[in-house]
């Protein structure tokens, strides 16, 4: 990776430099059904998980709606959650906070944010189009449910899910610590 194809969603003093950075180019299955390519952008040392797992979900046929890089969106994840973008690296700190966030270091990745949405401890959904889906009775495609198949794909992987959290809870969020 180069610092210019990071574009705004790198800059110096982030915690990892674009070389530990890796861009992976991934077939995914559209809400649509049909197969579409997508990009992440993901620490070099997970890449292969990453890919290997994606693999999975194509293969089972989880949908995905979107997956481009954050600095298509100005490097704005408020701007890539409501257009439920799935995607990986983004230099910023944590929601609401100031330590980096896992996605600084490409070692979190949020799929599918609008049907899988962020509810902080005051009761926010981040992005606000996800309101509906914090009932998690539905069964729309994307959602992502407590031991789901897109649950157990990461997990076997030793990435933790933000859906298990209580405060935030992040359906969307997965992380390798």
């Amino acid at each position: 990776m180069t610092a210019e194809r990071l574009g705004k969603s790198w800059r110096p003093g982030c915690p990892v430099g674009p070389d530990a950075l890796a861009l992976v180019t991934l077939s995914v299955v559209g809400f649509d059904g049909r197969a579409h390519r997508g990009e992440l952008v993901v620490a070099r040392a997970v890449a292969l998980e990453v890919v290997t797992a994606f693999g999975e979900l194509y293969r089972a046929r989880y949908p995905i709606e979107r997956m481009l890089t954050v600095e298509k969106y100005d490097a704005d994840d408020d701007k890539s959650m409501a257009a439920n973008n799935t995607s990986a690296f983004n230099c910023r700190p944590i929601t609401g906070g100031t330590e980096w966030s896992n996605h600084s270091y490409g070692r979190a990745i949020d799929i599918n944010p609008v049907v899988n949405p962020y509810i902080s401890g005051s009761g926010t959904v981040y992005p606000p189009n996800g309101a509906p889906y914090v009932d998690r009775t539905r069964t729309d495609p994307g959602l992502i449910h407590a031991g789901d198949a897109t649950v157990r794909t990461f997990e076997r992987r030793g990435w933790d899910w933000g859906g298990y959290w209580t405060t935030p809870i992040d359906y969307q969020h997965f992380e390798k610590p």
